[in-house]
């Protein structure tokens, strides 16, 4: 696991090493294992390493093949590299033990069509000097980042939007097309950024750039659109396939030339791959969980069940707020993109680094393949009561609703579908996702050119079950939960695995039909398939998640902090002081149907474009 920085094309009088050189040190936490940089001519790459497989020298990069024709810079992890290595043995004479140089080998047997055989998580930079063509592609499901910026002299690459930025290939202007999207969903869906000039490579994607800069943007992967010859498995078969397939991923993601531990919050996901590691892989594993002296907030008590039934070297990680509080300024620094989540994660990540870790498996993941969510169920039910209204004057319904329900937010969102006169299931997971509706972005932005709303998302042939799912993966897993947990995790250097998005499982699960997989309880489906492993005591307990007082310390501890931040936000150009000042005295007073979450948004979005100055 790494970070890694490239440029393609002409910077005119600075020298490449140079923009290289200070685009490594801008991500040297993601890799203070080494350091590497190649340039000539009009390519230059970069490459800063935690060391995980081959952490000798020789897995140093960036790497060039035998025959000094190929050169790659690569962050992430080939989990089958072993059986690749065993095919290409024929065609390559391997020098090292790393899953790096079979990305390479792969890439001269194979050409870009190796993409298609890789298990893992990764984002790579190969540049071909037979062709003089620049290949950037990036993992099925997205665990890796990759930015870029293209204009018409250069291509400019990295694993973080920060080390883009401080490279001078950016413009570095706010995406003013992209705020009523962040506002909405929190975040900026892929492929665009809060940057206007920076875009995120999509999962599953890559591009191929020739000498003149040319692209040629393609998909290798998506989700899958028609059942494998499995057909539709029995509900018996299915469990034991799935239990197979979680098995065989967490088996991939335990290979490493250092130990591996995992996150156990007490909850299903962790304890699932706890339990997996433990009695079908006879692995005993570190595990590690946060605690807190408030119950309220602390999941210690069932992480600790479960390490005890499965024989675990269990850590606990004890915490006050004042750790929590004390560490949120460099957390936020850290942040690469503006968005609610994180902070959590580099606590956690920080933590178990002290104790010399580099890398933890993660329940990540789970929710969203197995419908752990209410949102499905709430999402399936709104369209059903929707299409039972088509016959009405729905937008005269949605207005008259509206009226009634200022405070209520459940209200709200059907009172805006309604008056969009959209009933399809793309459109209710949307509205369920969304954290200020249109109504409210039109009275905090002064923007009216915005980007196209939430759609063009796949919805699949296999249910609606499926289709949330994908919806889920696209948006709020991808562009929130995965891209925060790389950042917050590799600002600490610690590698973070997850078992539940191997694409081989993911690719099964989807093509169940709703019949099999509908949630009658959260993840049915996954908790029948481990029923001789996963207790009651962790199935049926209360859902909580790594939660912590942020509401009380918003108007507390962090009161002066964020009221800086929301008084600064109301004085930019696009923004209508009178609303945003008025929400914020809201929240502040109790008033209103926005949770602290929504707020605490605009405040990270503030800082955010502090840190790195934008204009």
């Amino acid at each position: 696991m790494c970070g890694i920085n490239g440029v393609f094309g002409q910077l005119g009088d600075v020298a490449i090493d140079d923009v290289i050189g200070s685009m490594n040190r801008t991500i040297k936490h993601r890799g203070p294992d080494g350091e590497g940089i190649f340039s000539e001519n009009h390519i230059g790459l970069g490459h800063v390493r935690l060391s995980i497989i081959e952490v000798t020298e020789l897995g140093h990069q960036p790497m060039f093949s035998n025959n000094k024709e190929v050169v790659v810079v690569y962050n992430g992890e080939l989990y089958n590299y072993k059986e690749l290595r065993v095919g290409l043995q024929n065609s390559y004479d391997f020098k090292t033990g790393s899953d790096t140089e079979v990305v390479l080998a792969s890439y001269l047997k194979h050409g870009i069509h190796c993409l298609e055989q890789f298990n893992g998580m990764f984002a790579l930079a190969i540049y071909d000097f037979r062709s003089k063509k620049l290949l950037l592609a990036r993992d099925r499901l997205g665990i890796k980042p990759l930015y870029y910026v293209h204009n018409n002299d250069l291509v400019c690459f990295s694993s973080e939007i920060k080390a883009i930025l401080k490279s001078g290939c950016s413009n570095k202007k706010i995406n003013r097309k992209a705020l009523k999207e962040y506002l909405n969903y929190q975040t900026v869906y892929c492929p665009n950024t809060m940057v206007e000039d920076i875009k995120m490579l999509k999962p599953g994607h890559f591009i191929e750039i020739d000498s003149n800069l040319g692209f040629q943007y393609q998909t290798y992967w998506s989700f899958p659109s028609h059942r494998e010859d499995e057909g539709n498995p029995d509900l018996k078969t299915a469990q034991n396939d799935i239990q197979e397939r979680l098995t065989k991923s967490i088996e991939r993601r335990l290979i490493a030339d250092v130990p591996v531990s995992a996150f156990l919050s007490g909850g299903i996901d962790s304890s699932a791959i706890v339990s997996l590691a433990a009695k079908n892989l006879g692995v005993k594993l570190d595990t590690y969980t946060v605690t807190f002296d408030d119950q309220e907030f602390s999941e210690a008590r069932f992480a600790q069940k479960i390490a005890d039934q499965y024989d675990t070297n269990h850590h606990e990680i004890k915490l006050d707020p004042n750790d929590l509080l004390n560490d949120l300024p460099n957390a936020l620094d850290h942040m690469d993109h503006p968005s609610t989540d994180g902070p959590n994660t580099f606590v956690i990540s920080k933590n178990i680094k002290k104790d010399g870790i580099k890398v933890a498996l993660s329940g990540l993941g789970g929710d969203e393949l197995f419908a752990g969510y209410d949102l499905f169920t709430r999402t399936i039910a709104m369209q059903s009561k929707l299409e039972n209204l088509k016959w009405m004057p729905t937008s005269t319904l949605g207005k008259i609703l509206n009226s009634f329900g200022k405070d209520s937010i459940t209200i709200k969102k059907l009172s805006e579908l309604l008056q969009h006169g959209r009933f399809d299931l793309e459109s209710c997971y949307g509205i369920n996702r969304k954290a200020f509706l249109d109504k409210d972005v039109s009275e905090i932005l002064n923007i009216s050119d915005f980007q196209e709303d939430f759609g063009g998302f796949n919805s699949s042939p296999f249910g609606k079950i499926s289709s949330i799912s994908q919806f889920d993966i696209e948006t709020y897993m991808q562009n929130v939960l995965l891209r925060d947990t790389d950042q917050m995790s590799m600002a600490n250097a610690l590698e973070v695995r997850v078992p539940f998005l191997d694409h081989d499982l993911v690719e099964y699960v989807l093509r169940l039909g709703d019949k099999i997989k509908y949630p009658f309880t959260p993840k049915k489906l996954l908790v029948d398939s481990l029923a001789d492993m996963l207790p009651d005591y962790i199935v049926n307990r209360p859902k909580m998640g790594f939660t912590l007082p942020w509401k009380n310390w918003m108007k507390n501890e962090l009161f002066a902090f964020c009221d800086g931040k929301v008084k600064s936000l109301a004085q930019r150009e696009w923004v209508n002081d009178t609303a945003l000042l008025r929400l914020w005295d809201d929240f502040v007073n109790e008033k209103g149907p926005y949770s602290w979450s929504r707020i605490w948004g605009l405040i990270t979005l503030e800082h955010w474009l502090e840190k790195n100055g934008l204009e």
